[in-house]
């Protein structure tokens, strides 16, 4: 046979075989499927915007650029998304927390600590949901679905901590995740 013809015989059974292999896998030893991927998803985001609102000093959420919302006020509209879109997958507000309650919150310290019972309440409520096809009413009253919710779960949490950023890195703050990064090599001159 041919050595030419099966090495491109072998080329394309593997082109074929790979992709189908590679997206059917999580990462080694995590759990696979939706709402795990949107899990990891939201847990990135947490581990980040927590790390965040832990390096902030605390005189600084006050801040903002004009026009937009204080440091303090993205964090919490974090929270306070965490909670809605958990409800929007039926699994409720505990008691106590409403968006009333929650925008008397303003100090640093009490801000991490309902950042992390914010994400640990989502985390759970995409757990818990049974029926990811199920109908519900959105923003504005448009239909979608609890996966959709889930999505938009997720995307709400890396949009503000973008936001965040943008405050951190104008007020002279680095992102944790930055620091830990390691630093580029110098470039070296032609020749060198």
């Amino acid at each position: 046979m041919n050595t030419r013809w099966m090495a491109g015989l072998t080329a394309v059974a593997a082109l074929w075989l790979f992709p189908a292999r590679v997206a059917a896998q999580a990462p080694a030893g995590a759990a696979a499927g939706f709402k795990a991927e949107v899990t990891r998803s939201v847990e990135d985001a947490e581990k980040k915007v927590i790390a965040l609102a832990e390096k902030f000093p605390a005189e600084k959420y006050g801040w903002h650029p004009e026009g937009a919302r204080s440091t303090g006020d993205a964090f919490m509209h974090i929270v306070n998304g965490n909670y809605g879109y958990a409800a929007f997958m039926g699994t409720p507000r505990p008691e106590g927390i409403t968006r009333e309650s929650l925008a008397k919150i303003t100090e640093k310290a009490q801000i991490v600590d309902a950042l992390k019972k914010s994400f640990t309440h989502l985390k759970t409520a995409i757990a818990n949901a049974s029926d990811m096809d199920k109908p519900v009413k959105l923003f504005g009253g448009r239909e979608g679905t609890v996966r959709e919710v889930m999505l938009l779960a997720a995307t709400h949490d890396h949009e503000h901590m973008g936001q965040l950023i943008a405050y951190a890195r104008v007020n002279g703050i680095v992102p944790p995740w930055s620091e830990e990064a390691p630093k580029p090599a110098a470039p070296t001159k032609p020749g060198n």
